[in-house]
């Protein structure tokens, strides 16, 4: 399939994403494709370097009678999110993405993420650096690394390295719109220890393992409004019911995965005394046409089910698996608050993104995102005092600010004209819950004006994911026309 998304148009930018997604770069394991983009600038002759954690800066002069315009910066990420469905045989850290044209005009991956997600972008630079036919300003490409899970590459961004005044990120979703804003977030993270009970030996023991699957997940910024099931959160509430009526064991929890993607699957093992058996199959029976309905529009292939499983050496005492059940039922996931000011955009979110139960160890990872940092840090709180009062430690680590959207900086009138001129029809100018990473650069480097904008990606952070071959080609173009009016000024 590599030779068909070779032939599609414009074949500078498909051919710098497949160059791209044939090289392993997980985030926080980019040192293959750090290699792979100093050595792509520095065989266009152009000034390349990287900096101390990895970010490549690679600077190329401005066109022919474009000698007078500023400078402009050009940024994207690296990475990608590394998720793949269970019965998927991939490895991302060695393996290249396997990718196809389907039907309806969409480049998928097989059984994994796309990799669009930032790849689309960081190969429009890519185009961007190698083309001698347009005229544009000095650009100035900044690859950052480990935007999806920390965004570390933004942090440690030095000043003084970058002259332009305005930065093009090339990291948004949808064609129609142009951010100028986005949310901040911070990481909450749990984690407890209890002790392990064994099993009586008196009494006859079954084993099943119950597993929540087939939720569409998704983007935990981008998506979060769309009501999609969170996994962790379906399965703490069927076990606390079995709990309560069943008096089952939990032995272990393992659910969703990245902070940034919402939980598609989880599993949890548990024992019952085998007299109890039908009771429980019974019950989740009943359970199961409870709530798939309340799915049914978002999450139709929710599917809830019970396996034979091998007995576990110990589980957990009732205190302890109580106080956790309860604790994940109280954890608020999803929307917050809603933004009052701007129609339709949700201000403050969280996403109970990881828990992992087993062997006496509990360890629960979540992002919480907010507009207004005050917002964004109360929502953490109380994701704090939902596992506090159980005795659980909560920190909270790599918390990043939030865009604040300048309507009236002059990159906005720009881009909103050719977009015009082009399309023929106004974009939406809007902020979005994702973090993008212009925040945290607009520290070091205040006076840049900064605006992001992108083709068609669905189904991010997902191995749904998949963007529209002809948003793509449009998106270059209004990006070339972008740079070539900076280039006149």
């Amino acid at each position: 399939m590599s030779k068909q998304i070779r032939s599609i148009e414009p074949k500078t930018l498909w051919n710098n994403f497949a160059d791209l997604n044939s090289v392993p770069r997980p985030s926080k394991k980019e040192a293959k494709v750090i290699a792979f983009i100093k050595k792509y600038g520095e065989g266009l002759g152009l000034e390349t370097m990287v900096d101390k954690v990895g970010n490549i800066i690679i600077k190329k002069p401005a066109s022919k009678g474009c000698e007078k315009a500023k400078p402009v910066i050009l940024q994207g990420h690296i990475d990608m999110v590394a998720q793949k469905n269970n019965d998927t045989n991939f490895d991302f850290n060695i393996m290249g993405i396997k990718m196809y044209l389907d039907k309806e005009g969409w480049v998928r991956a097989k059984g994994t993420t796309l990799g669009s997600d930032n790849g689309i972008g960081v190969a429009a630079i890519m185009a961007v650096l190698a083309d001698k036919k347009k005229k544009y300003p000095a650009i100035e490409a900044l690859f950052t690394i480990d935007e999806e899970t920390g965004m570390t590459g933004a942090f440690a961004l030095q000043p003084g390295l970058l002259d332009g005044k305005i930065l093009l990120n090339l990291d948004s979703e949808d064609e129609d719109e142009v951010t100028i804003g986005c949310a901040g977030g911070v990481d909450v993270n749990i984690s407890h220890t209890y002790r392990p009970q064994r099993l009586s030996a008196k009494t006859k023991w079954t084993t099943l393992k119950l597993t929540v699957k087939g939720l569409k997940g998704g983007h935990s910024g981008m998506d979060i409004h769309r009501g999609r099931g969170n996994a962790n959160k379906i399965l703490a509430r069927i076990l606390r019911r079995l709990t309560d009526e069943a008096n089952i064991k939990l032995s272990s929890f393992d659910g969703g995965s990245l902070r940034n993607a919402i939980p598609r699957e989880a599993s949890a093992v548990i024992v019952l005394p085998t007299s109890k058996k039908k009771a429980v199959e019974a019950l989740i029976e009943a359970l199961t046409e409870e709530i798939k309905p309340e799915y049914k529009t978002t999450d139709p292939n929710l599917s809830i089910e019970l396996a034979k499983a091998r007995k576990p050496k110990n589980v957990m005492k009732k205190a302890d698996q109580m106080n956790l059940l309860i604790s994940l039922a109280a954890a608020w996931n999803g929307i917050f608050r809603m933004s009052p000011d701007v129609e339709g955009l949700v201000q403050t979110s969280n996403n109970v993104a990881r828990v992992l139960v087993k062997n006496g160890q509990i360890e629960i990872a979540c992002l919480t995102r907010g507009a207004v940092e005050s917002e964004k840090m109360d929502c953490a709180n109380t994701i704090k005092a939902a596992f506090e009062w159980s005795g659980a430690s909560v920190m909270f680590t790599g918390s990043y600010p939030g865009w604040a959207p300048e309507p009236k900086a002059k990159i906005n009138t720009i881009l909103t004209k050719i977009y015009k001129k082009r399309y023929k029809k106004l974009p939406e100018i809007t902020a979005c819950h994702a973090g993008l990473e212009c925040g945290i650069i607009k520290k070091q480097y205040p006076n840049v004006e900064m605006i992001s904008f992108g083709p068609n990606i669905r189904g991010a952070h997902s191995p749904d994911e998949r963007v529209e071959v002809a948003s793509v080609k449009r998106f270059y173009a209004l990006l070339q026309d972008t740079l070539e009016t900076l280039g006149k000024m």
